[in-house]
């Protein structure tokens, strides 16, 4: 990778802040097995908004909207936890501990909708989450327990890995760079493959520290553009999408030092590529800023001001360092799916099956 970027993720990897142990899934329970195995066919899913939101007290927040309706019935561990109209709001408590917690919404017609909260808290991370959950732009809906982003993972503990296991997490791909992966090895799962997956191997640029806040975004948008159209980026996220799309048996989990860079454009391509709105894959990456808050500010705390103020863009997730991928992809490849086919070797049949094994409705 470039080295200032690299530099100043191995600041925030070594300051970051660990956070409390949360529910995780086990991996009868993972959204890939929704019905009995197989995505169900039939009607398809009346929600438009649905989310679960865990909360510090052990309480979960529940929001949803639904068309067409007139009933909504959420049931967790077997019963009934909230009910109501078309649209509504619930937060449900005395949930008993669980790995991960997972909800059923239902309509009264319709295809129902299995969702947990997106983040997966452990003890070694700070940005582990779930890539599913949301919504296309025809009306399905992406699998969540199927596929996992994160940071780094040389920090897990023992019961950390174990929850990831029961997660069903078989196949780690790991992003990062040589000096990277040889500084702070992953620690993964019993059972599950190793892959190393270099986004920025062979790449020559980036050798200098940023000498400015202006020269740093610099730096993150010429970052996000050699992520698409760099040799070791595009061999890289075509081994993690044929990863993806060849394993529809376990979860697949990958990987950066922080999450949020070479992680952020892989998830970002996965979901485009599953017809997520450019919008909400937005507010995806973004969400980085929101997880990575208390690690990043760990870190300024620690610089002058005057170095901090070159620093904070490269802790940073901005739009414009994603819109510059995308600018990319239009720039070389003319559109998105020229991109997929050209750069990552995805077809209109391996598309096709890619949406089949990870979209629901």
């Amino acid at each position: 990778m470039n080295k200032a970027t690299l530099s100043a993720t191995a600041v925030v990897s070594a300051l970051a802040l660990g956070l409390p142990l949360a529910p995780t899934a086990t991996a009868s329970e993972r959204g890939h097995s929704q019905a009995s195995g197989h995505h169900p066919s039939g009607s398809s899913i009346p929600f438009t908004e649905a989310t679960v939101t865990a909360g510090a007290d052990g309480a979960y927040s529940l929001s949803w909207k639904a068309e067409g309706v007139r009933r909504v019935e959420i049931r967790a561990n077997g019963r009934v936890v909230a009910r109501g109209g078309d649209t509504g709001r619930a937060v449900v408590t005395g949930l008993p501990a669980a790995d991960r917690q997972w909800f059923r919404f239902e309509a009264d017609h319709g295809q129902g909708l299995r969702l947990a909260d997106r983040l997966v808290k452990l003890s070694g991370t700070v940005n582990l989450r779930d890539a599913g959950g949301y919504r296309t732009t025809n009306g399905q809906w992406v699998t969540m327990g199927e596929v996992y982003r994160s940071d780094a993972l040389a920090n897990l503990t023992t019961e950390d890995l174990a929850k990831l296991r029961r997660l069903g997490i078989r196949t780690v791909f790991d992003l990062r760079m040589a000096d990277e992966r040889a500084k702070d090895p992953d620690q993964v799962p019993a059972g599950a493959d190793y892959v190393v997956a270099d986004v920025f191997a062979g790449s020559g640029s980036f050798q200098q520290m940023p000498k400015s806040p202006a020269e740093a975004e610099r730096m993150m948008i010429d970052a996000e553009k050699t992520m698409v159209s760099g040799e070791g980026g595009r061999k890289a996220y075509t081994q993690v999408l044929d990863g993806i799309r060849e394993d529809d048996a376990h979860a697949v989990l990958f990987h950066c030092t922080a999450g949020k860079d070479r992680t952020g454009w892989s998830s970002a391509a996965l979901l485009t590529a599953l017809g997520v709105p450019r919008e909400t894959v937005m507010a995806d990456y973004l969400a980085s800023n929101t997880y990575r808050k208390a690690a990043n500010d760990a870190v300024l705390g620690h610089l002058p001001p005057a170095q901090a103020a070159v620093y904070k863009p490269l802790l940073d997730v901005r739009p414009e360092y994603l819109n510059s991928g995308y600018d990319e992809v239009e720039a070389v490849y003319g559109s998105f799916d020229r991109y997929l086919k050209d750069a990552l070797g995805i077809d209109h049949r391996e598309l096709k099956r890619l949406r089949k094994d990870l979209l629901v409705g």
